[in-house]
């Protein structure tokens, strides 16, 4: 645990020490405080500013708590103040005693929490306490500064929301900020997931409120992240606008395109089902809530945005369609290779593929392709620099049918086994 969180403050520092981080939307919210729903309970940061990397939300897995980061304080007193909070919560403090320590770095804020052990915010803040009763009352708390508390074993939330200068909407958090908390309270009440709140969160915020640049979300209780869905790629720049059009997607076979690319298409190519349009909100709650037929999938091999989601969705249409067996997904795979789906990497095999069919998760395995071809080489029984000698002299092409001919049955077979 202690190994995994010195990486991400290492990645951390880099990016604090070369440029501000600041999120200016930080929710939690918890709709099972008994940590028994695998939607109870979820987490997220977005803003208008520039570099919302990951490290505006840090999760851990195993103890089940995220901390959330923002102010407008110095940036490396914020990492002082995060590395600080995780060292609390790792010895047991609770989620008030960890946000309080906040306070000792001026500007700084941070929030806690967990579905087991409720939430905190502490630090320089604007925030709504919101708690939902077993009656259904709901109460919306405005606090500012200090610390502010969502107890453990209580169903609520806390959002804080204040607007980037620079934004075209500034002066709207306040009451975003009253409304959102409101509708929060309201969601919680009626039975939704706080994967889904979360969701509707980013909506409400990043549209009437315009704090709106991914960042991302976490699911406490099953441990899933957005990741780097919708965090900008490069320093110094925005993430993606969790308002705008995000990807299309075929609700049968699960193949999948992002945009600007998806305007080109209204179709599957397929099967030629007609593609759902799918918004960054949404699919930022899709990509954190568990359902019966969840598939939590990593790629591993290959960083490149667009391969991995389309891998991804090939993988969960596979085991949909035939469950999770390690020859089908390669074959599934495979298949979008061949028909230039998945680009730069090589055919997999079923040992590329690890099963853990209880926690419902699938891991590929690429192997990416060498001076960036995006097609598999054919596997010829002669050396590729001899065909490259050979491709500056006019008999390259009689050789090459030569080859053809003489061993048409090994390239079936290598090329059927691929």
């Amino acid at each position: 645990m202690m190994r995994k969180l010195k990486i991400a403050l290492f990645f951390l520092t880099i990016i604090m020490l070369n440029s501000t981080v600041s999120a200016t939307m930080n929710v939690i919210v918890i709709t099972d405080p008994t940590g028994k729903d695998p939607n109870g309970a979820a987490a997220g940061s977005m803003s208008f500013s520039e570099n919302m990397f990951q490290s505006t939300f840090i999760m851990s897995k195993e103890q089940q708590f995220a901390v959330l980061s923002g102010g407008e304080g110095n940036s490396y007193q914020r990492l002082l103040a995060i590395v600080k909070v995780i060292s609390l919560l790792e010895n047991g403090a609770t989620p008030s005693e960890a946000a309080g320590s906040a306070n000792s770095y001026q500007g700084i804020r941070v929030v806690v929490g967990g579905p087991t052990i409720g939430a905190a915010v502490g630090g320089s803040f604007d925030a709504y306490v919101v708690t939902v009763d077993d009656s259904g009352v709901i109460t919306a708390t405005l606090r500012s500064g200090g610390l502010a508390v969502l107890p453990a074993g209580q169903r609520g939330a806390i959002i804080h929301l204040r607007n980037t200068k620079g934004n075209p909407q500034y002066g709207t958090a306040t009451l975003i900020r009253q409304e959102t908390a409101i509708n929060i309270g309201k969601m919680i009440r009626d039975g939704y997931s706080s994967t889904y709140i979360v969701g509707k969160v980013f909506e409400e915020v990043s549209k009437d409120a315009g704090e709106k640049y991914g960042g991302g979300a976490v699911n406490l209780v099953s441990g899933i992240s957005t990741g780097d869905m919708f965090t900008p790629e490069k320093l110094n720049e925005t993430g993606f606008p969790m308002n705008e059009v995000y990807t299309k997607v075929c609700p049968v076979d699960g193949w999948s395109v992002s945009y600007p690319e998806a305007e080109n298409y209204e179709r599957c190519p397929i099967d030629g089902s007609a593609l759902k349009t799918v918004y960054a909100y949404e699919a930022l709650a899709s990509a954190i809530t568990v359902t019966q037929n969840t598939v939590m999938v990593s790629v591993s091999g290959t960083e490149e945005t667009g391969l991995v989601q389309t891998t991804q969705e090939i993988v969960k249409a596979s085991v949909k369609k035939n469950g999770y067996s390690a020859n089908a997904i390669a074959a599934s795979i495979n298949k979008g290779i061949g028909n230039g789906l998945l680009v730069g990497v090589n055919y997999v095999e079923p040992k590329d593929i690890n099963i853990k069919q209880n926690s419902k998760a699938v891991g590929v395995y690429f192997t990416p392709l060498p001076n960036s071809r995006t097609s598999p080489a054919w596997n010829l029984p002669v050396s590729a620099g001899l065909l490259n000698i050979l491709g500056n002299i006019q008999t390259a092409i009689g050789f090459v049918m030569v080859l053809l001919v003489l061993f048409r049955s090994t390239l079936i077979t290598s090329f059927k086994r691929k």
